[in-house]
């Protein structure tokens, strides 16, 4: 049986990935360049690294930033090849005298309540151009454009909204932006979760989760 790989743990506390965060299940960075031709240069050198290694991250190439993003595919989990990369990319960046910013990365999903999941799901992948993802879960083919899922209700429930954002952040500004969301007017609904996920709410009662890898099945932590 193949190795399962690093924990989101053991790759959030490796000293050699200090510029990275785990999000959704992915190794992710921003590198602040300062303009496109850094930019530019910086992206091209990363590519010649992921030919170097066989292992290709994707790269979103911004005016002044470029974000990076790493998962071995192949698999659909983080692996040492994973690590690997991310460190050698911080290396690149740290030679161009790129700062980091990982603070700054994030990733939004959609999310719908749901009775029937079934019936409502061609719907929406057809109005979205969405690719069904496994079970639940909408994904633009191009990775632009937020994931949808689906959560399964037990019943309806009456003046409560269905639909929430979910937005996962580094693990070590989560509760920074809990309290930065309250007290820009909203309110926090539980916490049930946390530091899984935080349930909050705006002053009309529209709800957000705010998530992190922590606490969750998998994520190597020791349990308190």
């Amino acid at each position: 049986m193949p190795a399962t790989g690093p924990s989101d743990h053991d790759l959030s506390t490796d000293p050699e990935l200090g510029d990275w965060r785990v999000i959704l299940g992915r190794l992710q960075t921003r590198l602040l360049t300062g303009d496109f031709a850094t930019g530019a240069r910086l992206v091209a050198r990363i590519a010649d690294l992921a030919d170097e290694l066989d292992h290709h991250p994707d790269v979103d190439l911004r005016h002044t930033h470029v974000t990076v993003t790493t998962i071995s595919h192949d698999v659909g989990r983080l692996t040492g090849r994973d690590r690997r990369l991310a460190s050698a990319i911080s290396r690149l960046a740290r030679e161009e005298g790129v700062e980091a910013a990982p603070h700054q990365v994030s990733a939004v999903e959609i999310a719908l309540d749901v009775l029937d999941g079934s019936a409502v799901e061609p719907f929406w992948a057809a109005v979205l151009g969405y690719e069904a993802d496994g079970q639940d879960q909408l994904v633009d083919a191009a990775a632009r454009l937020a994931p949808m899922w689906f959560q399964q209700m037990d019943e309806a429930r009456p003046g409560r909204g269905r639909f929430h954002l979910d937005i996962t952040v580094p693990h070590d500004v989560a509760r920074q932006r809990v309290e930065a969301a309250v007290a820009a007017g909203g309110r926090l609904v539980t916490d049930e979760f946390a530091p899984s996920w935080w349930v909050l709410a705006d002053a009309e009662g529209n709800e957000v989760c705010v998530c992190t890898w922590q606490g969750r099945e998998g994520s190597g932590e020791q349990p308190v």
